[in-house]
């Protein structure tokens, strides 16, 4: 059974003489694309035979534009020859086409030079110019000049591909099936007369990706809303702090090593900071606030100074509770952060964190880890748990595991109460409740995958594979 097209298609050509598909498209009135459907369909039929053919022709390379309009590097040199003959000035003049033309002016026995100066031994023809203007109108290269112009990069070649056709043999009874029905079809009565093509229900239909934000920001989005719901405020900040921001004000040692060069990007620039803030600092890392010693050891202000790529957007939050110091306040981050991590599995060196805080006078631990497993079974994590941790600027510090099915208990970032050594130097009153979370990592658990590089590959078939979660 024949399709419409197909039909159309065969009955206009004669079997056993070969036809371009372009010139049997316009004999059976159809469009290109039409017509290449219904060969295909009629080939597979045993109908029609499709030859595939190539031409090589040839187009100008941006050089060959140039030397075509302008002229070559040659008839250049041989013009200024007439003029000077001095190497030195020639040089100056015609600057790096000077060195390919004096190279293929030598190759043909044209010049010579000797004491600083360019002789012409004969005055040769320039047959290539004539070829690229032929190369330009016709696409058409003499065999002899092939070669030598694409050594000199004028040229380049094409590929055309050419489709034939040849019908083989006609089925003895051809008849024109409705594929689609029409309004126009309906309201003529003409397919009282016709027969419909049949359906295959079982064949395979053509696959439709519709268009689906990005697992990855999904994720992003869910978390989001999750804190959003919870009645946090989203804040935004710079990627480039100074270390102030970023080290110090968050009582983290200038020894401390993540502030080695093996875990932070440093700029060679430093700015201005708040002396009296920095004083307050100073002395909590040198003498101690609240009942602590510090960190002894003399504190760098200029160190303090120097710009750096944030690596945690802890100081962001940080340096929001700075500017907003009187309980209570809810504020949550989600942004980028640098690292100068090598790169597997599992380590990039710029991927996003989730970092939240909660500032009040009447919270405790209890409320932060009630606070972060309300977070994880919103995720679809039911199983939560913490383990002890250590973190220069918060004390107790816990770091939260989730537990997923063939992995086991998986750590997600980290958490604690700001130490007083933090707060008290900011004028920030009150308790602060501070976590950082890897949403790469989560990412990797939702998504099922085993390497953190894949949520940045532009790899299609995944991308219109992954399931959207509602």
């Amino acid at each position: 059974m024949l399709s419409s097209i197909e039909v159309k298609f065969i009955k206009q050509l004669e079997v056993g003489k070969k036809y371009l598909l372009k010139d049997a498209a316009d004999i059976a009135n159809l469009s290109l694309d039409a017509a290449k459907k219904a060969a295909m369909l009629l080939q597979q039929k045993g109908y029609l035979k499709i030859y595939e053919t190539k031409e090589i022709s040839y187009k100008l390379t941006e050089d060959g534009e140039k030397f075509l309009e302008e002229g070559f590097p040659e008839e250049k040199l041989l013009n200024l020859l007439e003029k000077t003959k001095d190497v030195e000035e020639l040089k100056r003049t015609m600057g790096e086409d000077f060195s390919i033309a004096v190279s293929w002016l030598k190759k043909k026995g044209s010049v010579e030079i000797k004491d600083g100066k360019i002789f012409l031994l004969s005055r040769p023809k320039i047959p290539e110019k004539d070829v690229l203007k032929t190369v330009k109108e016709k696409g058409k290269v003499d065999e002899k000049f092939v070669e030598i112009l694409k050594k000199r990069k004028l040229i380049e070649e094409v590929e055309n591909k050419f489709f034939e056709v040849e019908i083989l043999k006609k089925p003895s009874i051809i008849e024109d099936y409705i594929v689609e029905v029409t309004p126009e079809l309906i309201l003529s009565g003409a397919w009282r007369d016709k027969k419909f093509l049949a359906y295959d229900v079982r064949v395979q239909s053509k696959d439709v990706y519709g268009g689906k934000i990005h697992p990855y920001e999904r994720i992003i989005r869910e978390c989001r809303k999750i804190f959003l719901e919870m009645g946090f405020k989203e804040i935004k900040g710079h990627y480039v702090q100074t270390a102030f921001w970023n080290f110090d004000s968050l009582f983290q040692p200038q020894d401390h090593p993540a502030r080695d060069m093996q875990d932070t990007f440093y700029l060679d620039k430093y700015v201005d900071l708040d002396e009296k803030l920095a004083e307050k600092v100073k002395i909590a890392h040198e003498k101690g606030v609240a009942g602590s010693t510090g960190w002894g050891g003399i504190w760098s202000l200029e160190k303090a100074k120097q710009l750096v790529m944030r690596t945690h957007t802890t100081t962001i939050t940080i340096h929001y509770l700075a500017r907003n110091p009187n309980p209570p306040q809810k504020a949550f981050c989600i942004d980028r952060v640098y690292r100068r991590e090598a790169i597997d599995a599992t380590h990039l060196p710029e991927f996003d964190q989730l970092e939240g805080v909660v500032l009040d006078e009447k919270v405790g631990f209890k409320h932060l880890l009630g606070l972060l497993k309300e977070f994880f079974a919103k995720m679809g994590f039911e199983e939560v748990r913490f383990r002890p941790g250590y973190f220069p600027y918060t004390e107790p510090s816990v770091e939260p595991e989730v537990y997923v099915d063939e992995i086991g208990w998986i750590e997600l970032g980290g958490a604690g109460i700001f130490r007083k050594e933090v707060t008290e130097p900011l004028g920030i009153k009150g308790k602060v409740l501070a976590w950082g979370l890897g949403i790469g990592r989560l990412a990797m658990l939702k998504l099922g995958l085993k390497d953190l590089r894949k949520l940045y590959l532009p790899d299609l078939g995944w991308l219109r594979n992954a399931r959207v979660r509602t």
